[in-house]
């Protein structure tokens, strides 16, 4: 019993900068738009269930990065029953083309512009006719890398706006970008501490309002079903439960972001 306490209380103060820094916002008459952003879907799978659970629950909407390649109508028939998920193209196959020496990429410099850009066209074409209304024309470059030259011919085959993660930058299309990271990629692979991702939220609010005094802009969570251990599940739960009833806080869907 002590311990589940102590736990319980170490959780809670992990979320206290968060919780105070939307309370400011509130008294500012502020709202944060937040946005869920989950990579890598293919079929319906017990973690996409587990995440489709998780988020219908606190009403949370969710834009998955499906891999054109590899999808089809199984994923298609579920999400006609999540009437709060979308889904945005997550390159053509997820298939590395760079060299060993390099970053992983898809959507690198490594192949002609021509393949790479018709291979893109026909991910979106593929899920155009796969998802219908959910489907919006965004792209989620594989590992979060792409060519900058690509970018200002995106527009041309479909696309209205480019998500990778970090701070937005003009490339030539709208950026519609993730700023949090719940995996820990460079080390365990899991879940990370529940106190660091709060501070790297609380950073990117304060951010957002550094960079426009009416808070526009947005907060990109960014997950992994396929890969989330309990860690991330609980830290979802949490997130949720503390941020989507709050009154500074709007999660948002990727197609109102997109506009």
């Amino acid at each position: 019993m002590t311990d589940r306490m102590t736990d319980a209380g170490m959780t809670d103060a992990a979320w206290a900068p968060l919780e105070r820094e939307l309370d400011r916002w509130a008294r500012a008459g502020r709202v944060a738009r937040f946005w869920l952003r989950d990579d890598d879907a293919v079929e319906p799978t017990a973690a996409l269930e587990q995440l489709l659970a998780l988020s219908a629950g606190h009403a949370v909407p969710v834009a998955l990065a499906v891999i054109p390649a590899f999808t089809g109508a199984a994923l298609a028939r579920r999400l006609a029953a999540a009437p709060d998920v979308e889904v945005a193209v997550h390159g053509w196959s997820h298939e590395n083309f760079a060299p060993p020496d390099q970053k992983k990429q898809e959507l690198g410099p490594h192949r002609p512009a021509d393949v790479v850009l018709a291979s893109l066209q026909r991910g979106v074409t593929t899920l155009a006719n796969l998802f219908g209304p959910r489907f919006v024309p965004v792209l989620v470059p594989p590992w979060n890398r792409i060519d900058p030259a690509l970018v200002p011919r995106l527009g041309g085959i479909g696309f209205r706006a480019l998500s990778v993660f970090g701070p937005e930058k003009s490339l030539g299309l709208p950026a519609v970008n993730t700023h949090v990271d719940v995996i820990d990629w460079h080390g365990t692979r899991g879940g990370r501490d529940t106190g660091v991702l709060v501070g790297e939220m609380v950073a990117r609010l304060k951010a957002i309002e550094n960079d426009n005094e009416n808070g526009e802009g947005t907060l990109g969570l960014l997950t992994h079903h396929l890969v989330h251990d309990e860690a991330v599940w609980r830290f979802l739960d949490g997130l949720f439960a503390r941020t989507a009833r709050h009154p500074a806080c709007r999660w948002v869907r990727l197609s109102e972001i997109v506009g």
